[in-house]
């Protein structure tokens, strides 16, 4: 088995990111078998389809790597590295795209979607699927954990695993599978799915600066409920009792019967929201300051991740030219 899973750097990480993703990360290191077998890359070429600023780039995917390493990704359990590392996954992606129909890109959910909600309708949005298969296959991954909203494209990694693999006449590429988060979506501070494109998140480290009267005020108070009063049952599925289950489970079944009767206000759950908050991540952002002012610890993990990766990708993709028939100079593609 080899697990993979990769994140955008196209904003700053929020608990959408961390209960949807990265804490199933950190988990799943523990038993996957080892750093070969646990393999997590933050996706900054495929941040480009919406994100054109090089600085921002390049600053937020400093950011991903410290943040997950402060909330546990362990360099000895897992290989992390970045996307454009591994310049081969690019390389797999035009294989892959002179053997995939434009039919089903086009039946994309999350092209579709996206260009809805007025992102611009490039080739590289257009072909994010053929990038993402090629980020899977070129690993060999067995495993993709991946929200309800990505299982669509994994689908297609395995429909353009078998088509290469038909088309050039040998099983070079191996098939994976797909596997829900357990989490469920989690509500944004407007009600919505949180996403850094509504705007709705909250971060899993405050900004820089930003003091603890802020943070209640711009997260927290923010928070959307409806009119009922405070003696008013209350719905034990709203945005409120959802985030604070995610935080802070046990404190949350205690509190609900009492949430549902009636006779608290939204207003001391979203009190108690932000203390669950500053229990579950204040313990950490300590950690965080010290990566933070450690970059050349942060790119060491990141350049130890990528010579694993690229080991395992070097090895795929002189099988997968052999079988297209592509020549290279050995001198300059050393396996």
């Amino acid at each position: 088995m080899r697990v993979l899973s990769g994140i955008q750097p196209s904003g700053t990480l929020h608990l959408g990111n961390y209960f949807g993703a990265i804490q199933q990360h950190v988990e799943l290191q523990e038993t996957a078998g080892g750093a070969g077998r646990a393999f997590y890359f933050i996706a900054n070429y495929h941040s480009l389809t919406s994100l054109h600023d090089a600085a921002r780039v390049e600053a937020l995917t400093r950011e991903v790597a410290v943040d997950y390493l402060a909330l546990g990704l362990d360099p000895r359990r897992a290989t992390f590295f970045r996307q454009s590392d591994v310049p081969e996954v690019c390389e797999l992606a035009w294989l892959l795209a002179c053997c995939v129909g434009k039919g089903l890109l086009e039946r994309a959910h999350s092209y579709k979607d996206k260009v809805a909600k007025g992102l611009e309708a490039s080739m590289g949005l257009f072909n994010y699927p053929v990038l993402m298969a090629a980020d899977i296959l070129i690993y060999r991954s067995t495993l993709v954990p991946v929200g309800k909203d990505q299982q669509q494209h994994v689908e297609m990694a395995q429909d353009m695993q078998q088509s290469f693999n038909a088309a050039f006449g040998r099983e070079v590429l191996v098939r994976p599978e797909w596997r829900f988060s357990k989490a469920p979506v989690v509500p944004g501070i407007d009600g919505q799915k949180m996403s850094k494109s509504y705007g709705n998140t909250i971060p899993i480290f405050l900004p820089e600066g930003m003091t603890e009267k802020q943070a209640w005020k711009a997260y927290f108070a923010a928070i959307k409920t409806d009119s009922r009063g405070v003696d008013d049952p209350k719905d034990p599925n709203d945005s409120l009792m959802l985030l604070y289950r995610l935080l802070a489970p046990e404190q949350a079944t205690e509190f609900e019967p009492t949430y549902v009767k009636g006779g608290v206000g939204y207003g001391e759950l979203k009190k108690r929201l932000h203390e669950a908050y500053n229990e579950r991540f204040g313990v950490v952002r300590e950690r965080r300051r010290e990566l933070a002012a450690d970059p050349s610890y942060v790119e060491g993990v990141l350049e130890e991740g990528a010579k694993r990766a690229r080991a395992v990708a070097r090895e795929v993709m002189a099988e997968a030219r052999a079988a297209c028939g592509i020549s290279v100079a050995a001198s300059t593609h050393v396996r």
